[in-house]
């Protein structure tokens, strides 16, 4: 999840965070990435800096400031849009580079995440898609961008604002007040650069009915939306929330979150959990395992009951009986059983050797369909025997459903240039015409464990 926390706008940024402190980025040579990151980099103990260059021909650069260490510098330039300028806690910029750096479409993020990549905004990245191995880019809704030019029509007083500096700077714990007086200074200060872009191109901040304050939802609507039991929902109190989208508003130290950002978390959370909770069984002793390890088990505990209290060619005599012979039975039934889930490799069967030799059959067959040169929405279904090893691993590993139907998604993308959602469709018809599975399970399952671009359209 990203966690992005700027602390303070910089004097010369295009793009200024509402509710954030001005304060003078002079120091900064803001023309020249290399100069931003020797500022910091090598410069004593605790001191850092890096910059790298975009795909789109701008750049980021990070520098510790050298005055006040408990601080960084985060810059990113779009050759386009123009430059973000913020100060961040020392320990916070990684986030935010590994935003800019790795998904470089976001140039502004606000409320949690949302993001502003130059022509609309989106939704924070919480819904991955192996296929593309990316996040999903949603879209906001009835999104209206606000401009410092329109935060500046309502009344506001320049000279009521100051801008701090540096070496004797502290966070604030709270919004600042006024702060389109703030905003008024920031944009005095820049009116005698004629180069200096247009405040109606200063984005500041997004609105969208999903963000309005009586649409948030807590924690228990989060949970309502996921559909679990709260109990199987992160626990705040032991660093739960890490594993939580960021919220939308932090005031108070409340955790509010927007629907869609429940939503797409709560789709995530389902691909990742979901085939577990989907396919598993409860064991004679009582507990919650994978529904492969139930079935083995149920199944051995007969054969082992039966070598146990029925007389054979060579043995006259049961070698026990009643509840002693039940208990040794389920006891040695749920050993064997076990050896084929864990251990070294995960048991006697060697799960990620299996997983390669059904990698490999799936890929193989779709190869074998590119070659025909078949229409990708005629390809043709996995034969009987490997949808059944398929629905094996899936009964025995089904935490790893996702990770496997995403890889396979990936590669026959990039190998063959099959489109995810014409694979997607050819893995459910299979499972649905040849697995023991039920329609049902099967759909639920490939709702839930597909990326999203593998989805039905």
């Amino acid at each position: 999840m990203l966690r992005i926390r700027p602390v303070a706008n910089g004097t010369r940024t295009d793009h200024p965070s509402p509710g954030l402190p001005f304060i003078n980025d002079g120091r900064l040579p803001l023309d020249n990435p290399d100069a931003i990151e020797r500022t910091g980099r090598k410069q004593g103990d605790g001191l850092w800096g890096r910059t790298d260059s975009l795909p789109d021909g701008g750049w980021v650069a990070f520098t510790t400031e050298p005055k006040n260490p408990e601080f960084a510098w985060a810059v990113h330039y779009h050759p386009v849009h123009g430059r973000t300028v913020l100060l961040m806690h020392d320990r916070d910029w990684t986030t935010l580079h590994h935003a800019w750096k790795f998904d470089p479409k976001g140039i502004v993020y606000r409320h949690g995440g949302y993001w502003w990549d130059g022509e609309r905004w989106n939704r924070p990245a919480l819904v991955s898609d192996a296929a593309y191995e990316r996040y999903d880019v949603r879209p906001v809704e009835r999104q209206v961008t606000i401009t410092a030019a329109d935060v500046l029509r309502a009344p506001c007083n320049a000279q009521n604002a100051t801008i701090a500096t540096i070496a004797s700077f502290t966070a604030p714990e709270a919004p600042v007040t006024d702060w389109q007086d703030h905003l008024a200074l920031w944009a005095q200060l820049r009116a005698a650069n004629h180069k200096a872009r247009p405040l109606d191109a200063c984005v500041v901040d997004l609105h969208a009915p999903e963000l309005e304050a009586d649409s948030l939802i807590d924690m228990a609507g989060l949970t309502k939306i996921t559909a679990v039991p709260a109990d199987d929902m992160p626990n705040l109190r032991y660093g739960g929330a890490k594993e939580l989208p960021e919220p939308q508003e932090g005031a108070g130290g409340s955790m509010p979150w927007s629907v869609p950002v429940a939503r797409d978390w709560a789709e995530d959370y389902h691909r990742k959990n979901g085939p577990r909770k989907l396919l598993s069984a409860t064991t004679s002793y009582g507990t919650t395992q994978p529904v492969g390890l139930v079935d083995s088990h149920n199944r051995l505990r007969g054969n082992f009951l039966e070598d146990l209290t029925e007389r054979s060619a060579t043995r006259r005599k049961p070698y026990m009986k009643g509840d002693d012979a039940r208990q040794a039975a389920d006891d040695l039934a749920w050993t064997a059983a076990s050896t084929l889930m864990y251990g070294s490799d995960q048991g006697l069967i060697p799960h990620s050797a299996l997983r390669e030799v059904l990698m490999d059959a799936v890929l193989g067959h779709l190869a074998e369909d590119a070659e025909r040169k078949r229409e990708a929405e005629d390809l043709t279904w996995l034969p009987k025997d490997t949808v059944t090893m398929l629905v094996w691993f899936f009964q025995h590993r089904p935490d790893s459903t996702a990770g496997i139907l995403g890889e396979m998604c990936l590669e026959a993308r990039v190998r063959f240039g099959i489109s995810p959602a014409h694979v997607g469709e050819m893995l459910r018809t299979s499972l649905l015409h040849d697995s023991v599975l039920g329609s049902s399970t099967v759909n639920t399952l490939m709702d839930m464990a597909l990326p999203p671009s593998a989805h039905r359209q």
